[in-house]
């Protein structure tokens, strides 16, 4: 436990927020199995059903609109339309010409228009007219609210205007772009594996769920993927200011990228057959446990423990889940235990869900092999964390949780204990002259 002294730094998010969005994808679950509704858009209404409770609480228990790091001031007499349209419309100009960049992407890009991908784009085809209306009305409003309006998007309408509206910013120009990078290239693929995560929950059966301990531990296993979905979907996708939701930074390093995006299709490097796939002649976990029933609910329980805390790291970031971004400095659930709670867990669960060092086909070399690629993608996942530190260390807050979790969190006190490494005492505020 921290010391009284040394109070562990406050959260940008609630433990409410989460919680209501769990609540919400609950119920709309519960209708789904009710009635049999598995297909693609019961899925995406599942995102709906988790967003909207986290959006009123995050508004109306919250209220999240009023902190000074959303940018806006409710307080001050909100601008005249003909005060701003000139910087509206620029706005709305690099905000089109982005939409356009990333739809262009998604024409080029192959993988987009098969498989799962296929109803993201959907989606968002069919969505895009209704986002180029409301884009409209919503910037010209929110824009008479702003402390400054000339924000990235409006750098990058300048750039795409030319010299007619003024010089762009080209920090914020690169800061837009790469904020819009990171949307446009997660929110379809977390759209994309939405409905499936769905169908896995909705399709199991009860009775079927209970027959063993391998059946349970699957069926809470993709509840548990289900809830890291939804909740992780709506992150990506209500990026709004009002919200206090909005990327403050994207990652700005090539390294933080690369380690993100070879984690992801279609560059992903883990995946079967990959040059990092560490199941050559190995089985899963259940194989293993066969005729051991004790064996089974030890090892699924575990399992079923890991993958909580992954789905808790997820729950933890309310509305503000992403990759590769800064939106706010977490501080409260598993990030009181560790820095990067998911990561942990993830990795911990691939080394006993996958037991890369036990072979079916009883080759060494398979042991061998299977054992190292696993440990390379933990060291993927370790350059993943470190990069995002760096990123994340340039606010103050993230420096400040950062030292008082090398004092007080369990996980980096073991690490600590282990490698001999003392932690910086906490610092002790001066009286006043």
């Amino acid at each position: 436990m921290p010391a009284p002294h040394d109070p562990c730094p406050p959260s940008a998010v609630s433990h409410g927020v989460g919680i209501a969005g769990m609540a919400g994808l609950a119920l709309w679950t519960l209708v789904a199995r009710h009635y049999g509704m598995n297909g693609p858009n019961a899925g995406f209404a599942a995102v709906v059903a988790c967003g909207l409770p986290m959006v009123l609480w995050s508004l109306i228990v919250d209220k999240v609109h009023r902190n000074a790091s959303t940018g806006i001031d409710w307080q001050a007499p909100s601008r005249a339309v003909r005060d701003i349209w000139r910087v509206s419309a620029v706005k709305i100009v690099g905000l089109w010409a982005t939409w356009g960049a990333i739809a262009l992407f998604y024409c080029l890009a192959r993988w987009y228009w098969s498989g799962n991908y296929r109803f993201s784009m959907d989606l968002f085809t069919a969505a895009a007219p209704w986002l180029l209306i409301a884009s409209i009305p919503y910037i010209l409003w929110i824009d008479r609210h702003l402390v400054e309006p000339r924000d990235g998007a409006h750098a990058f309408g300048q750039w795409v205007i030319g010299g007619a509206s003024g010089a762009p910013d080209m920090i914020q120009v690169a800061h837009h772009a790469r904020a819009w990078a990171v949307k446009g290239f997660f929110l379809a693929f977390m759209v994309s594996i939405v409905p499936g995560n769905f169908a896995s929950v909705v399709d199991w059966r009860i009775e079927d769920a209970l027959a063993h301990p391998v059946a349970l531990a699957g069926f809470l296993i993709a509840v548990m993927f289900m809830i890291d979905v939804c909740l992780a979907t709506v992150g990506y996708i209500l990026t709004f200011k009002p919200l206090d939701s909005h990327i403050r930074t994207a990652n700005p390093y090539l390294g933080g990228w690369l380690a993100a995006l070879i984690c992801y299709p279609p560059f992903v490097l883990m995946g079967a057959g990959g040059p990092l796939d560490y199941h050559a002649g190995g089985a899963e976990w259940d194989h293993w446990t066969q005729g051991a029933p004790a064996l089974q609910w030890l090892l699924g329980g575990w399992l079923v423990l890991l993958t909580g805390v992954y789905a808790w790291a997820t729950v933890a970031f309310g509305l503000r889940f992403s990759n590769l971004t800064h939106r706010g400095i977490l501080t409260h659930g598993p990030y009181r235990w560790t820095r990067h709670p998911a990561y942990l867990s993830k990795n911990l669960f691939w080394w006993f869900s996958a037991l890369p060092f036990l072979t079916v086909s009883g080759s060494t070399t398979d042991m061998i092999r299977n054992c190292t690629m696993l440990a390379l993608t933990n060291a993927v996942y370790y350059w993943r964390a470190r990069t995002e530190e760096r990123h994340l260390s340039a606010d103050p807050d993230y420096r400040a949780y950062s030292a008082w979790m090398d004092r007080n969190g369990p996980v980096p006190r073991v690490v600590a204990w282990i490698t001999g490494r003392k932690p910086a005492e906490p610092a002790v505020a001066q009286p006043a002259e």
